[in-house]
């Protein structure tokens, strides 16, 4: 919103369609084509994104910017062999300075999941010390009708703080009289330890996954099965027999299956009701969304979906699925982390689907917050504190909490309200 941007696309239509939609410089033509770059004034370009669908066209932007002046450079590559430790070209010889590779945030997102069950949205901070769990409100939650101030004095030994509400597909920060209701995504914070305490107060039963059907042998599902076979039991089904069959040879520890994933009675032979979690991660969404309610009905105790556009997300989180994913959302969300935190110079996590960000900050002794003696219950109500680190401890804060200068918060707050909280910490 507060960007001057410009964007270069090979395709018309889009170029149209970008054009009617947002306030953006629209340049049609190709983003690698050294005349086009040169009627920009690199020099004064903060960020080149270079995000095309091919890897040799990104690459090629990238050099060309970095060469005539770009600041920073951020580029989306499919091809992970770039990134491996004995690669002979890499990506900083092409001037970039932050790579994002869609399939890989999309399987880091799906396997936090897999390791936390019973949320649909994980983040992990702190080196994993600290973890914020999303959970959605359902009739059946003792929390329901009761206010986050009710259920913190209830559950002492249970240290938690709710530090956001996504309710009717808008983002709130809580206050201490804000109630729980049906439907409702909660978003809490504590120690990671303590997380499955937390799933249970809210009435969800930690589930422990020992074994992943995981249905599509893509980029996503190769990579989401060479990161779990070591800790469980891993299925890959496939219906394309060659890819099927590659696919085996190098997923030593993981059991490829050559057929079809909608197939009930294939299903049904591989004993899919005791199948712990199963993940829907073929290129085609129809098929996943398919695949995973049918997987729902037969008793699959978590059902994780992958799509390719956010037209069904709504959608498909109300008929059941635990959690979807995008690989393209999660690479947004890299992009928009990087850019924030580069800009505030402070960690930012943006918060999936809201105007909400988590914040890491420092509080300064010269701050106005510890240089006018501020005690915790004067944080104004757009700031929600969920985490306070004091040298090796992590401290969940109540009412009472002291913040002490050189104590380093974890704070959510709407991105537009960054500078506020920076102007009374920092």
């Amino acid at each position: 919103d507060d960007c001057d941007l410009t964007i270069i696309d090979i395709d018309s239509k889009k170029c149209q369609r970008i054009t009617n939609s947002i306030d953006a410089h629209v340049i049609h033509g190709d983003g690698a084509s050294q005349r086009i770059l040169q009627d920009l004034d690199m020099g004064t370009v903060d960020y080149l994104l270079a995000l095309s669908r091919i890897d040799e066209v990104n690459l090629v932007a990238s050099k060309s910017a970095s060469e005539m002046g770009a600041k920073k450079i951020i580029c989306r590559l499919r091809n992970t062999e770039y990134s491996h430790r004995n690669a002979t070209i890499t990506p900083m010889q092409f001037g970039i300075d932050h790579v994002v590779y869609p399939e890989k945030s999309a399987q880091k997102e799906i396997e936090k999941l897999i390791r936390k069950p019973s949320a649909i949205d994980v983040e992990e901070f702190h080196d994993g010390k600290i973890t914020m769990v999303g959970m959605v409100m359902d009739s059946s939650s003792p929390l329901i009708g009761r206010s986050a101030i009710s259920v913190e004095s209830s559950n002492p030994y249970v240290h938690h703080k709710l530090v956001l509400l996504i309710r009717d597909g808008e983002g709130l920060i809580p206050q201490e009289d804000t109630t729980y209701k049906i439907d409702d995504l909660a978003y809490f914070m504590g120690r990671t330890d303590e997380v499955p305490s937390i799933q249970r107060m809210a009435g969800k039963s930690p589930l422990t996954v020992k074994n992943v059907m995981i249905l599509g042998a893509g980029k996503i599902g190769r990579l989401l099965s060479k990161s779990l076979e070591t800790d469980y039991d891993v299925r890959i089904i496939e219906n394309n027999h060659e890819k099927a069959k590659k696919v085996s040879e190098s997923l030593s520890d993981t059991l490829i299956l050559d057929a079809d994933g909608l197939d009930i009675d294939f299903l049904t032979s591989e004993n899919i009701q005791d199948v712990d979690c199963f993940i829907a991660a073929t290129a085609n969404e129809q098929t996943n969304i398919l695949a995973s309610l049918l997987v729902r009905h037969y008793g699959v105790k978590q059902v994780i979906l992958h799509v390719t556009t956010t037209n069904y997300i709504r959608a498909v989180r109300r008929i059941g699925v635990d959690a979807v994913i995008s690989k393209n959302i999660s690479a947004v969300h890299e992009i928009i982390n990087f850019i924030r935190s580069d800009q505030e110079d402070l960690p930012v996590s943006k918060i999936e689907d809201v105007d909400y960000d988590a914040l890491e900050i420092v509080v300064s002794s010269k701050s106005k917050f510890i240089l006018k003696n501020y005690s915790f219950d004067t944080v104004p109500d757009f700031i929600r504190i969920g985490t306070i680190i004091r040298g090796d401890k992590v401290i969940i804060p109540s009412q009472h909490a002291e913040i002490l200068s050189n104590d380093k918060l974890i704070l959510f707050i709407k991105d537009n309200l960054i500078s506020k909280a920076e102007d009374l910490f920092l």
